[in-house]
Formats: structure tokens, sequence, C-alpha cells
């Protein structure tokens, strides 16, 4: 049996598992689309994507279009002769012309439990909501944003204290040793794809500076999920002294306070207790803006706070 020919598309770290397993089972690349260079940095110097690195190493043919619903994307797919397309975090909306090329469809690896988490950062949003589940899907994509029928699944527990980071890492992982399984049994015809459930829908969307910036009413558990939900990146914020401050790591505490929420009540050596809408957050790890990422301590000898001060806007 000559090995099927697949059409890859992904752009950051999340997909790069999945290209190196399709890889080193033995299917054919056709090629690997993915982002444009884009600028990063202090310098805003163009940067390949995490997926063009990859893909550059394993020596398969590169396409970066701007816009994948120009037509001059659409033949570009067409003249690699897909049976399928494989997409993880490609990042862009893949319009009907380019889901009807390839004879064995357009399979999605989502990392969540769809119907849960539709959207742009679902492995944020489960943390910050604080949920104790999530998993992995292998959907047939549709012209929907991840509303294709769903393939196969897989749940794995949240370990305590996981971040943002961290999990994607495993999902990723995850994502990619279930999505080999599920092409074998697709293409058997052993898997009936099935309709998600329109009622248990809910959405992932885009991180925004709002998002990103702590309300120190809420409580000291919701405030915790907020930060483990955006570390190691972009981090949530706060200011102190009209200064923005970064939050990588801390956690809540069950103690009671009356002052403000926002308000510093401990700095000791290695200690920085805020007040919450209920109960007390230490802080863990910190970045000064401009300043590199820190340990509390470490932070502490090179900038005085008082108890008292309050973070706010």
């Amino acid at each position: 049996m000559n090995p099927l020919r697949i059409v890859f598309m992904g752009t950051p770290s999340f997909s790069l598992p999945a290209l190196q397993m399709l890889h080193v089972a033995g299917y054919e690349i056709a090629g690997v689309i993915t982002q444009p260079d884009r600028p990063q940095g202090r310098g805003q110097i163009a940067a390949a994507p995490a997926v063009k690195i990859l893909a550059e190493k394993l020596e398969l043919p590169v396409f970066q279009p701007e816009n994948i619903r120009e037509e001059t994307s659409v033949e570009i797919i067409k003249s690699l002769s897909p049976e399928m397309i494989v997409v993880a975090a490609f990042g862009q909306i893949l319009p009907k012309k380019i889901l009807d090329i390839p004879p064995r469809g357009c399979l999605n690896i989502h990392p969540s439990l769809l119907p849960k988490y539709r959207g742009a950062a679902p492995i944020n949003w489960t943390l910050i909501k604080g949920e104790t589940k999530t998993g992995v899907t292998i959907m047939l994509m549709d012209e929907g944003m991840d509303s294709g029928d769903i393939l196969t699944q897989q749940e794995t527990d949240i370990i305590p204290g996981e971040n943002f980071g961290h999990l994607q890492d495993r999902l990723a992982r995850l994502g990619a040793q279930l999505l080999l399984s599920t092409i074998d049994q697709f293409i058997a015809g052993a898997i009936d794809p099935r309709p998600q459930d329109k009622e248990a829908v809910s959405f992932a969307p885009r991180l925004t500076k709002e998002t990103e910036k702590i309300n120190w009413r809420e409580s000291a558990v919701n405030i915790y999920n907020l930060i483990r939900g955006l570390s190691p990146a972009p981090g949530a914020y706060s200011f102190l002294n009209e200064k923005m401050i970064k939050i990588y790591v801390a956690e809540p505490l069950m103690e009671e306070t009356n002052k403000t929420p926002g308000t510093i009540v401990e700095v000791a050596k290695d200690i920085i207790k805020v007040a919450t809408g209920d109960g007390l957050l230490l802080l863990k790890e910190v970045q000064l803006a401009g300043k590199k990422k820190m340990p509390v301590q470490d932070f502490l000898r090179g900038y005085q706070i008082k108890t008292n001060a309050a973070f706010g806007s």
C-alpha cells in the first residue's frame, strides 16, 4: 500500500510533534503550509515560525502564503495533490475551496474536548476557567470555527499547578499520537464521524490586554488560574507605582484579610502577599517592565516595596 500523501498545515511549537510523528511514520508529506516570517522581539527582526524551521530540517517543501483564501494559495495546495490535509494550529480558517481538495478530507488537532473551548486560545481558557480535565480532539474540518464532526478524543487530567506552557507541550504530544491512530482507523472506515453537541458549545476567544490584566477583586484562586493560564506567555499583569509588573508564578492562600483588594499585606525577604476579593495571593515569580523574569526574593533585592502599597491600574 502506498503511503498516504499529506499536506501539513501548522505554525507554532504546538504543531511540531504532529509534523515530526507523521514524518517518522512514513507518510508522504507533499508540502508544509505555514504562516509568513513575522517580526519578533525588541529589535522586531523577522523570525521563522517553528514549523518552518522543522520542515526545512526534514527537507520538506515549505509554503508561506499571507492569506490562505487567495487563489494563489488554493492553486499551490491543488498542485501538491494531497489525499489528506492535516492541520495543527495553523492560524487561519480554511475556505471550502481548500477543504474540498483532498479526497480523504481535512483533519484538525484541537487541544480541548470539543465542543468545549472552540476558538483561538483553548488551552489558556481551560486553565483560566479552573478546569480539572481537558484533552485533545481530532475532527473532520468544515467551514466553521472548530465546528466539524468529531473523529476521536482523548481526555487527560490537568496536573495541579500546571501552567499553559506545560499543558500545551503535553497536549501537543497527546494530539500527535492520537492523530496517527485516527488516520489509520479513518482510512480503514473504522470511525463514524459524529456531530458536535450544539448545546454544549463554549468558546475560547483570542487573548487581549484586558484579558491579561489582573482584577484584584476576584478571588485568589481565580487570579491564580489566570496567572497560570497565561504563563510563560503572554503573562498576567498589574501596575505598582505606575510600573507594569507581570506575575508568572503565584499561590492562593485561604487567609482572610480586611484590606482592600490589591493591597500588599506582607513583605519579607522572599514574600509578597497581596489581598484579593477572597483570600491572599503569594507572589513567587515576577517581572518588572524592561527587566528579566525573576523569583520574588531576587526582585525584592533591587526593588523596594512597602506594606500597604497597592496594585492597581
